[in-house]
């Protein structure tokens, strides 16, 4: 039921970025782990976010390339009934992506943030500085005031404040794919239908049109209790990108 009416959801403004979760194994060393045992090394959670409403419309994930892009967006488009403004960050993947699914029909930006030189002695996980951003207009005419990704870095926050598998440098990694993906999935259902957005004083959904209440963890609870779904493993990116089928997964 939720992801009917996410379809039904009416989006203007987009943001989207991707996020990353690394698994016990070093970055350097994943190809010869997932050779070894599919479902090793790094997950990439992909969102996309209405920047009026806050709600997150649409998730998945897998490797950080033209692949799990296309998946991405091709399933963006599925679920648009009008033409969007949409602002991602400068991974070129989107480019090529974003054009053969939309065409000139979308009005499209790249807010692409200037780093400086990284610091002598800090670790390859800390980021190099930000000393900037610049706007890049791909396709279509949209407005510079709404080219901004904030939304949706702030949404990036949250998720990691709310699951501790997401926290860099420390033990708290998921240990399983197929948990991972179940903890994304609760978490995201929790974020559109049961947290009260601060500054929205509503949940995103109801911001959105997608219910007309405030949802209680009992109530997805109760989903559990309906007739499942057939598992569509197709739409389970998470699990293909990485050699590995999850069981009954969808977002």
């Amino acid at each position: 039921m939720p992801e009917r009416r996410l379809r039904e959801a009416d989006v203007i403004d987009a943001k989207w970025r991707k996020s990353n979760s690394v698994t016990p194994e070093r970055r350097k060393r994943e190809a010869r782990d997932v050779a070894i045992a599919p479902g090793l090394g790094s997950v990439w959670t992909w969102t996309a976010l209405d920047a009026d409403t806050k709600l997150v419309w649409l998730v998945d994930g897998g490797r950080r390339d033209t692949f799990a892009a296309r998946e991405f967006i091709q399933d963006l488009v599925g679920r648009l009934s009008s033409r969007i403004q949409l602002t991602t960050d400068g991974h070129k993947a989107y480019l090529e992506a974003l054009d053969e699914a939309f065409g000139s029909n979308i009005d499209y930006a790249m807010l692409i943030k200037l780093y400086g030189e990284d610091k002598m002695g800090e670790t390859r996980y800390s980021p190099a500085p930000c000393v900037g951003t610049r706007k890049e207009e791909i396709t279509g005419r949209p407005e510079k005031k709404h080219i901004s990704t904030s939304y949706v870095e702030r949404q990036n926050l949250t998720m990691r404040m709310h699951m501790r598998r997401f926290t860099r440098l420390t033990n708290a990694f998921s240990k399983k794919l197929e948990n991972h993906i179940a903890a994304i999935s609760l978490h995201f259902m929790f974020y559109n239908f049961v947290r009260i957005h601060q500054t929205l004083r509503v949940i995103p959904a109801m911001a959105a049109g997608v219910t007309d209440r405030v949802w209680e963890i009992s109530d997805i609870v109760k989903l559990l209790d309906e007739k499942p779904e057939k598992p569509n493993y197709e739409d389970a990116q998470y699990g293909l990108a990485l050699g590995f089928e999850p069981r009954g997964y969808r977002r």
